[in-house]
């Protein structure tokens, strides 16, 4: 097809503001599956986001549309994630695309995802086109929202257009306007082919699926091709495109996005937002600018219950992260859990889902450790080490200084429940930078440490505000801080699993927590146990689970009362004795529920 009467777009808007649901309407509409085949969200093709009701994944869809100037487009659509902790996602299709849909809902109007991607776009040169989602609710104000996306995003929404992802009302004019209004690829049909890797999967039955868009020449069925970042080169055995179903095609041509097949057995050849050229051109050609490479924020150890589980966890983390070019791994090895993984995430949510995928596509039962951040240590030497992990902090007296990153936290809600989100915000260490007024909705700016917000924060501010309050962040850089690591004993053990770095000024409450909730976790033994929060030498916080008591004066019938003492002496000293010897088993399930402390 003609590169004028190509469209490549992505939908891009907050959470739960319709983006996969109009994606099915215009799916339909341009007759890409029948109606037998249609199910509600149907880009959405993992369990875990028809479940959740979200997107984790973005979703690429050939269509073909016939205008009503009589000629016919091909439309490639991208379906977007929504949150804040898969925006890497949104980037990598946003690369791939000249058009964005800025999608918002009617009846909420702009919340902080709308505006971060918004920017996104920006970032990537898009053209922009607002559209305004559920029309067909009672209480959406199309008047309201229209000022909102003028006042809060800068763009001219006078004419944005009005659509139902639910009953398809307004879709036929959206297609028109993506026709019209959208610009089309700009690249050199005759030039030597070269292609953006922008994701990858592995399919049991295909190998590696590498998904391309095509920016010069074409691709072909049979073309021996090199992969410029790894040096790799194979040969195309499949190509072709999703309608959303798998389409054979001979080729791909310039500005068409779609899939290619190469038999890759090792997916190391394969890296996120590599170029892709033809072999005996490899050498004159140009790499594309590819993706920023993401930056891990949260990390977490994961080790498998069963020891012989590692070499499946290893092959499984790295079959995940050709699907994830956002998560990263290492190898790790615990004195008390053995071998695992320390894995870095964007976020706690994008860490639980990797953790439920791991257990449900390749049948593994883990351990994940208490998540942190990265903190850049200041040795008194002038050296500087990257600690990701408490249990590789160095000896206290070495430390100069300790620094922790912070962000930049944008929240906006209905004013009435603005005073305790800054309450909020206040008793996590925040900074107030700005507020703003959009009609009768608040904009909050903080400068917040990231530890504080990785855990608990999400929850407690859509607690605070009814769920209506919306939370988007960046990554600003670090701040010096009073930094501590609290380590957890068991039975005088260092259990190094459950350490973890906080500041100062909350390590005594944050200790007590968990030792708490350790108490109740850890069955009895024989013997007591004591269970203590410690900073270095400093014990902070203490609780002891009792030892079952066997009556072993059950059987002394009559006699003087030392016979008993005696008895019960012989007890002390054998408790006492196991209690040097015996060895606390520590259940799995105390492990992740020690670390859920919410205030």
């Amino acid at each position: 097809m003609s590169q004028q009467n190509i469209r490549n777009f992505a939908i891009v808007a907050h959470i739960d503001h319709g983006k996969s649901t109009l994606s099915d309407r215009l799916i339909e509409y341009t007759g890409g599956l029948q109606s037998r085949e249609m199910k509600a969200q149907v880009l959405d093709s993992m369990d875990i986001e028809r479940e959740r009701g979200i997107t984790i994944k973005a979703q690429t869809v050939r269509l073909n549309y016939k205008a009503k100037n009589g000629q016919t487009y091909q439309l490639n659509l991208m379906d977007t994630p929504g949150h804040v902790d898969f925006s890497y996602e949104v980037s990598r299709s946003l690369a791939a695309c000249e058009g964005a849909l800025i999608l918002v809902d009617a009846t909420q109007g702009v919340q902080a995802q709308t505006l971060a991607n918004a920017y996104l776009a920006l970032d990537n040169d898009l053209e922009m086109l607002p559209v305004l989602n559920k029309i067909d609710l009672p209480s959406s104000d199309v008047a309201g929202t229209r000022e909102q996306i003028a006042d809060v995003i800068g763009l001219d929404a006078a004419g944005a257009l009005c659509v139902s992802g639910k009953t398809g009302e307004g879709v036929p004019e959206l297609l028109e306007e993506i026709v019209n209004k959208l610009p089309s690829p700009r690249g050199d049909e005759n030039a030597p082919s070269r292609a953006l890797l922008v994701d990858s999967w592995y399919d049991s039955y295909l190998g590696v699926v590498i998904l391309v868009r095509v920016v010069d020449g074409r691709l072909v069925r049979g073309q021996k091709i090199k992969f410029m970042a790894t040096g790799a080169e194979y040969v195309i055995e499949k190509i072709g495109y999703f309608t959303p179903k798998m389409v054979d095609a001979d080729s791909l041509e310039t500005g068409e996005i779609g899939f290619i097949i190469t038999g890759m057995k090792t997916i190391h050849d394969c890296k996120v937002g590599d170029t892709i050229t033809d072999a005996k051109t490899a050498e004159n050609s140009e790499p594309l600018p590819g993706f920023k490479p993401s930056i891990p924020v949260v990390f977490s150890s994961f080790f498998p219950v069963e020891a012989d589980d590692y070499p499946t966890l290893r092959d499984s983390a790295e079959k995940l992260a050709l699907n994830d070019a956002s998560f990263m791994f290492t190898t790790e090895k615990s004195s008390a859990l053995g071998f695992g993984l320390r894995c870095g995430f964007l976020g706690l949510l994008h860490m639980e889902i990797i953790s439920e995928r791991l257990r449900r596509e390749f049948n593994l039962t883990l351990i994940n450790t208490v998540p942190s951040v990265l903190y850049k240590v200041h040795l008194r030497d002038g050296s500087i080490i990257d600690l990701e992990n408490p249990a590789d902090m160095p000896d206290p007296t070495k430390i100069a200084s300790i620094e922790e990153p912070w962000v930049r936290a944008t929240i906006m809600m209905p004013d009435k429940y603005m005073g305790g989100i800054m309450s909020l915000c206040s008793e996590r260490r925040g900074v107030q930078e700005n507020i703003s007024y959009v009609g009768n909705r608040a904009v909050l700016v903080y400068q917040l440490p990231l530890a504080e917000i990785v855990f608990d924060f999400y929850d407690r501010v859509k607690s605070i505000s009814s769920g209506y309050a919306s939370f988007d962040y960046v990554v600003q850089g670090y701040q010096a801080s009073d930094l501590v690591k609290v380590s957890i004993l068991v039975n005088d053990e260092n259990v190094e699993p459950l350490s973890f770095m906080c500041h100062r000024s909350f390590a005594e409450k944050r200790g007590r927590q968990i030792v708490e909730r350790l108490k109740d976790l850890i069955p009895r033994h024989q013997f007591k146990i004591p269970l203590q929060a410690a900073i270095g030498g400093k014990i902070i916080a203490r609780e002891t689970i009792a030892a079952y008591r066997k009556d072993v004066t059950a059987k002394c019938y009559g006699g003087d009362i030392t016979r008993k003492r005696k008895l019960l002496e012989k007890q002390k000293e054998g408790k006492k004795r196991m209690r040097t010897f015996g060895n606390v088993e520590i259940p799995q399930s105390a492990f992740i529920n020690a670390l859920k402390v919410s205030n």
